[in-house]
């Protein structure tokens, strides 16, 4: 068991994060230049701009206000403001957030322009981020950390090093009780199979084997030829990746040995209790990562082989490599090197123990490599084409 504290935020609907956050939250494309207009006039704000939110329907439109609302919702935030072009789909995303019991605001910009909406949601920006300058951080178990894991830009030192590193890492949480989430649907095709027979009940594999021949399915009727620059890319072929089972069978070594998949999520749904789930999800870096955000994911595992630069607006981000020439050429962008284990001068307990120290570390204050370099990639993810 982990029987060591973190020092995280107690939430007001009890979840603990490990960041104090005021986000200003634009419903829609419209409404990112007034965001970022109040973000510029009150310090310690942060503008979420995104592209979308005209025009949506059906699936789709669920899935924008259930990023948005788990956006708002994640216990990295401490308070929110809501600007939307019009007042009824701003509501609903206030309404939804105010659920957690956190400081919400919301204004719209139709009636109003874009002055006086900026003027308003400057005030009340101003009242959320002095009142949670005061927060403090207390001790918190653990076992009360969402962790969450996706890995980006592969090679062949992925599969041998840096994704069995968070599997232990994995290993060591799940037997502690922590609540924990992996995806990237498309890329366990190949190895669909040991996922689905490390599922708790039928029930479970059940949903994860129509959920992964869904998405498939999807792909299948919809490409041109073939999937070759996109499942593997160009990246993972050049670090020895040839076959998208080749990195299938790299990316479940994510969670581990010990691991079983007790649910399967929706994209950016939270889920219910403890334990290892599998979200429905792009295997996309910044997509993925956003939509467990949204989940209430509140720390995140990223391993890496060629290197990668992801971050996170709310969620710190945490690399892992143990390619030596990521770390030689992109040093800069690495919490954990693990590049022992293929030099054999580390073992993977070693390793998973590094990474479960630097995440300690991460939940007590520490800045990741990514929020240090500011990326604060927020992409959400589209299902349909505009009404």
């Amino acid at each position: 068991m982990l029987d060591q504290t973190i020092l995280g935020y107690r939430r007001e609907n009890g979840r603990v994060g490990v960041r104090n956050h005021v986000i200003i939250l634009p419903l829609d494309d419209l409404s990112n230049a007034a965001c970022e207009a109040v973000a510029n006039n009150i310090k310690g704000t942060l503008a979420l701009p995104h592209p979308y939110g005209r025009l949506q329907f059906g699936k789709d439109l669920e899935l924008h206000f259930r990023t948005l609302i788990g956006t708002g919702r994640n216990p990295n935030v401490a308070a929110v403001v809501v600007i939307g072009i019009e007042p009824g789909w701003t509501q609903k995303v206030v309404d939804g957030i105010a659920e957690s019991g956190k400081p919400v605001a919301g204004f719209s910009i139709e009636q109003n322009g874009d002055i006086n909406t900026i003027a308003a949601a400057s005030r009340k920006a101003k009242e959320f981020v002095q009142w949670a300058s005061e927060l403090q951080r207390e001790p918190c178990p653990i076992k009360e950390l969402w962790v969450s894991t996706k890995c980006g830009e592969s090679d062949t030192t992925s599969g041998l090093g840096a994704n069995p590193c968070v599997g232990a890492a994995f290993d060591r949480l799940y037997e502690n009780g922590n609540t924990l989430v992996f995806g990237e649907t498309s890329e366990i095709t190949g190895g669909e199979h040991l996922v689905r027979d490390r599922c708790i009940s039928k029930e479970v594999a059940d949903h994860f084997m129509a959920t992964w021949s869904a998405y498939n399915d999807f792909i299948n009727e919809n490409k041109t030829n073939d999937l070759s620059d996109s499942q593997p890319t160009k990246g993972n072929i050049e670090g020895g990746l040839t076959t998208i089972e080749e990195k299938a069978l790299g990316n479940i070594q994510k969670i581990g040995k010990k691991c079983k998949v007790h649910g399967v999520l929706e994209p950016a749904e939270e889920p219910k209790g403890d334990g290892l789930f599998f979200m429905d999800s792009s295997s996309a870096a910044a997509e993925m990562v956003t939509l467990v955000a949204a989940g209430g994911y509140v720390v995140h595992f990223f391993p890496t082989g060629q290197g990668n630069v992801i971050g996170n607006p709310i969620v710190p981000v945490i690399k892992i490599t143990a390619n030596p020439r990521t770390v030689r050429t992109m040093s800069e962008h690495v919490d954990v090197d693990v590049t022992g284990l293929l030099q054999k001068t580390m073992n993977m307990d070693d390793a998973g123990e590094a990474l479960l120290e630097c995440m300690i570390r991460t939940a007590n204050g520490r800045m990741t490599a990514a929020e240090a370099l500011g990326h604060r990639e927020f992409v959400l993810t589209r299902l349909y084409r505009s009404a």
